[in-house]
This record gives structure tokens, sequence and C-alpha cells, in this order.
């Protein structure tokens, strides 16, 4: 897919981290781009910065990505290009015992919910409401639309207290082939990134040592990612037309630990 100011693009998630970056590096090849996110603030102010539209939304919640699809589509048109950035996380184990109290408790399963919600059916949600929108384009060059899914290196090799991210970004990864093959024959191509260990908003909040030891645990480079390297990997997957139902870790060769 050509990138340039006939394109459209929704970005979940993009106001800031992986997503913000994915933002920029669309914006910077003309590309129309719509952010949604529940940050308000943030999702202005990169909207106004790159020429883009910003819609507030929520992923788990039906009205609001539809508010927000048609938000977006009535200032860019359609979108070809759908990048899945929003997600969260959690930390409990399955089951534990209070070292001090003798306590046992599992894994609230609310909060375990919590995180399929978003990460995982809010994924599905956008691709596809996004998708169905994409079936009424005219393709180009046998193509009607790209879309980049966001999982995580933890679906693979989760750490203890993961149990619940690790479920939710690892069927994100089950679910690209699958949707790949659903929408092959509309000529809409689907793909996923398994990030590693990566500078955002949420790392820059740990402490130096924290952030040091984990670079140090990078095989090579032996740092933390970069959010415009996840860019970098969003936009080839969108422009090489032969990349379509793969599952790709970006993460300098990590293999977490268990803890």
């Amino acid at each position: 897919m050509e990138l340039n100011s006939s394109v459209a693009a929704v970005v979940t998630g993009g106001a800031s981290g992986l997503g913000e970056a994915t933002v920029r590096a669309l914006a910077e090849k003309g590309v129309k781009v719509a952010i949604f996110d529940m940050n308000e603030a943030k999702g202005e102010a990169v909207a106004k910065e790159i020429g883009g539209v910003f819609c507030k939304c929520n992923v788990t919640s039906e009205e609001e990505v539809d508010a927000a699809f048609a938000k977006a589509r009535a200032a860019h048109g359609q979108e070809r290009i759908l990048v899945n950035c929003a997600g969260t996380g959690n930390a409990f184990k399955t089951a534990s015992r209070d070292k001090a109290t003798g306590e046992t408790k599992h894994f609230p399963l609310d909060a375990f919910n919590w995180i399929i919600q978003i990460n995982l059916v809010g994924t599905f949600r956008c691709i596809a409401k996004s998708a169905k929108g994409m079936l009424d384009l005219e393709p180009i060059n046998g193509e009607r639309g790209a879309i980049v899914n966001t999982a995580s290196v933890a679906a693979e090799d989760g750490q203890m207290g993961q149990a619940a991210y690790s479920a939710s970004k690892g069927g994100v990864v089950g679910m690209t082939l699958p949707i790949a093959r659903d929408l092959a024959g509309d000529g809409i191509r689907v793909n996923t990134i398994l990030p590693g260990i990566f500078e955002t908003p949420l790392m820059a909040g740990a402490p130096p040592q924290v952030k040091e030891a984990l670079a140090a645990s990078v095989p090579f480079p032996k740092r933390l990612g970069q959010a415009p390297e996840y860019a970098q990997l969003a936009l080839t997957m969108i422009t090489n037309g032969y990349f379509n139902g793969e599952d790709v870790r970006l993460d300098g060769a990590i293999r977490m630990a268990p803890r």
C-alpha cells in the first residue's frame, strides 16, 4: 500500500507511546490519521500537531467505538489502515499466600476479565468494525486495507503474575492468521507485532536502576526499544503487500525470565 494524502488511518491508543509514534510516522507520509484514545488532552494535542482528528474512545464500549469510527470517517473518509495499540496490563499471581499473615487469595476474576476485554475483545471489536468499512472501498492494486495489531512477547513467554496479560496478548496472536484468512478474499491484510521491553510513558516512571537492569537483559542491542522502531515495523507491514498473517517479535532477541 502506498502512503499518501489519499489514505486515511485509525490508530487506537494513539495519544502516547507506540501508538503516538505510529501516528506521527503515518502523518509524515501524508496519511490522514484519526487518533482513538481515552486521554483527551494528549490526544487533542497530538491530533492538532499532525493535522489529524482525535476521537475519544474506550475500546471496551461498543457505542464509543462506533461513534469514534463515525467521527473519523466524517473527517477523513473510510480508513484503509487500522493500527491497534490500545491496551494495558496488570499483575496478580494465579493463587498466592501472604507470607506475613498466611492468608491465601487468587487472581481477582474481574481484574482478569478487564484485561481480556481491553486487550483482546477491544482489539477484535476495532478490527471487525474497521474491516466491515473497508469492504466498501474500491481496491487499489487488489488491496482494500491493512491492519496491524499489538500483542507482546508475553504472548509467548509471560512472566509470573501475567496470566491475564499473556492470555490477552496470546489471543491477539492466535486470531491473527484466521482473521487474515477471513479477509484475504477481500484484499485486506492483517499482521501483529509482539514488542519486547520498550521505552514508553509507563516505563518512564520506573527507577533508573530498574530500566538499566531491563536493558542489560536484552541480548542485543542492550537497551530498551524505542517507539519509532515499532512504528517503522508497523509501516513495513502496511506498505509491503506480501506481508500477511504474520506475528513478528520486535524484542532484541530477549526471552523473558519467569520473573
